[in-house]
């Protein structure tokens, strides 16, 4: 099976599972699946068959322990050191992919203001390469120290007992907070020089949607090259 297949297959054969071992199960699920420079297609393999042993185990009502032992995460990191890297065409075309999606909600969001703004008298059709690319360049940046604290945390409360998902909430909530006003601070406050080009609210739009599109045919092809493994 391809591994969007055994996805879809997972969500329907969790459903077999007792609120516990569910809650077992989707600690693993997680973790596993936080490990992108592995192999996808052989992560979602061992999840699968971690799942039917789970399953059988309960089937014949033996707790999770029996299996997993009393330190899961410790079973779990022996599990994966044994799951190959990601193909690194897959790896390129996965962060290529995020690029061209954030790039496309940046050009959009920059189409849809400068629309907005013209609805009041003031047309801004100009576009300082420099001061945009500083900025997308610190979104870019903040969006990938956000995303990394959440599975950092993710990472560090999983198997555990007691999860404060408030506290971890705060964290995540502060964080990207501070990351949104030190953007907006540098948009008010970095300097419109430098070279700049023509570049209409339709422009903007336009390269938005393009930037989308390249985006979801690198996922394709993503999918596409995992189904030939």
């Amino acid at each position: 099976m391809e591994a969007k297949q055994l996805i879809e297959l997972n969500n329907q054969k969790r459903g077999e599972l007792t609120k516990e071992n569910e809650k077992i199960y989707s600690d693993f699920m997680v973790y596993i699946r936080l490990q992108l420079t592995l192999s996808e297609q052989q992560s979602e393999e061992l999840l699968m068959e971690i799942l039917d042993h789970l399953i059988e185990a309960q089937t014949e009502g033996k707790p999770a322990n029996v299996l997993f032992g009393n330190d899961p995460k410790k079973f779990t990191d022996e599990l994966i050191a044994d799951i190959p890297k990601e193909n690194r065409k897959n790896a390129v075309s996965f962060i290529s992919g995020l690029v061209f999606q954030l790039l496309s909600y940046f050009l959009l969001a920059n189409g849809i203001i400068s629309l907005i703004v013209s609805f009041f008298g003031k047309k801004e059709n100009v576009l300082y390469l420099l001061k945009s690319g500083l900025t997308f360049l610190m979104i870019a940046l903040g969006t990938f120290f956000v995303t990394w604290l959440i599975f950092k945390i993710a990472r560090n409360t999983l198997f555990t007992e007691e999860q404060n998902h408030r506290k971890n909430m705060i964290v995540v909530g502060t964080a990207g907070a501070a990351v949104m006003a030190i953007i907006m601070a540098a948009i008010i406050l970095l300097p419109d020089s430098g070279p700049a080009i023509e570049f209409p609210w339709y422009m903007s739009v336009s390269a938005g949607l393009l930037a989308w599109g390249v985006s979801h045919l690198l996922k394709n092809s993503r999918f596409a090259a995992k189904a030939t493994v």
